[in-house]
């Protein structure tokens, strides 16, 4: 599995940790594993790392997107997808040293697959807004 698809596998188990809070996070990813036949280490670290990074970060890149949206928009108005896709993307970019162009690029392609018509260009909007900072 290359990079693009282990993060688009990361994004779903964030999206869908996002839309089910009650639950335990690491419950979420042991069943996706198992629900997905995730038996790669690789993927499985890379997915792992994520969720716990950003539920440790959230706090601070939560801010990060609020800092940079539009006076207009609330944060509890982003949809979950994109608001999954920009924890993924900020995370990368601020924590893990992933080259803000890549993660970038990346979280605008899954926008595009999964979001709505406007998705690809507010999450490109707050990315590079953020990276501008």
């Amino acid at each position: 599995m290359n990079r693009s698809a282990i993060r688009e596998q990361a994004f779903k188990v964030i999206y869908s940790i996002e839309i089910q809070k009650n639950t335990n996070q690491m419950d979420q990813v042991m069943l996706y594993f198992e629900s997905n036949n995730i038996k790669d280490e690789e993927v499985k670290k890379y997915i792992i790392d994520a969720v716990e990074g950003i539920e440790k970060h959230k706090a601070e890149i939560d801010e990060k997107i609020k800092t940079n949206l539009k006076e207009s928009w609330k944060f509890e108005r982003i949809s979950k997808i994109d608001l999954s896709l920009l924890r993924l993307a900020i995370y990368e970019i601020k924590f893990k040293e992933i080259p803000y162009k890549v993660a970038i690029n990346e979280a605008v392609e899954l926008a595009k697959k999964y979001g709505e018509d406007t998705s690809k260009n507010f999450v490109n909007g707050i990315l590079a807004s953020i990276v501008n900072e």
